[in-house]
């Protein structure tokens, strides 16, 4: 294959769909992972590129989609998400280990299964996606918080580990785009969902891949550790300014 390949998790919809279709517009071979196949097979046909089941949270399912692609250049981890908005105290333990599960272990994964490739590329990039969540606590999010923090933890021990090594690492660090990440987080709530980003101008998707795109294609002597982008209307995770 003349082209390069990325590959991208989570790759169905939101900030997945976005970066797969951005990266196919820069030249790159696109291998899409995530749970919904149907889904991946239209985009993957639409940017010439490749559809393969992935579940992250699954050993034998992420073993099998690294054995369907046997070289890539750039892994994009982004792959996770929320569940719920419960204090510590009413905490639902099944809601905090899918999100260690999704977005930590996940991260782990399908990393272990890719810096073999990625080292033998002679110029691999890691990019993971992860929140300004990883940065900050919040009321209310401490299991999203924690598991991200846990997984920006693992992605720039990384850049320790592979120092020497042809690969680059890069954490993106989101705030309030607007996807189907909160609706998600609640179930489904689409009103409510809905309510997260009323009186303000979110991210978009399409936002956060030309950040990505833009990491990816700097010369391979470029290495861009940590980008946190917000919304001009977004202070912190929790303060933002609402024309309402």
């Amino acid at each position: 294959m003349n082209r390069p390949v990325a590959v991208v998790t989570g790759a169905s919809a939101g900030i997945g769909e976005a970066t797969a279709r951005r990266l196919a517009a820069e030249g790159f071979h696109v291998v899409l992972g995530a749970r919904r196949l149907d889904r991946l097979h239209v985009i993957a046909k639409e940017i010439d590129g490749t559809a393969i089941e992935l579940d992250v949270t699954d050993e034998a399912s992420v073993a099998a989609f690294a054995d369907g692609v046997p070289q890539a250049n750039v892994l994009v981890n982004n792959a996770g998400g929320a569940r719920g908005l419960s204090t510590v105290a009413e905490g639902d333990p099944e809601e905090w280990r899918w999100m260690w599960e999704a977005n930590v272990l996940g991260t782990l994964l399908v990393t272990k299964a890719f810096i073999p490739k990625l080292i033998a590329s002679g110029d691999g990039h890691i990019v993971s996606v992860t929140s300004v969540a990883a940065y900050e606590a919040y009321d209310n999010g401490s299991g999203y918080t924690s598991a991200k923090h846990a997984q920006s933890a693992l992605h720039r021990t990384l850049r320790g580990e592979l120092l020497g090594q042809p690969v680059r690492i890069t954490e993106i660090q989101p705030g309030m785009v607007q996807t189907d990440f909160s609706a998600n987080r609640f179930g489904g709530d689409t009103e409510r969902a809905a309510k997260v980003y009323e009186g303000i101008t979110p991210l978009t998707a399409d936002d956060v891949a030309d950040v990505i795109s833009f990491a990816v294609t700097r010369p391979s002597h470029v290495n861009l550790d940590t980008i946190v982008l917000k919304p001009r209307a977004q202070a912190s995770a929790t303060r933002a300014h609402r024309d309402l």
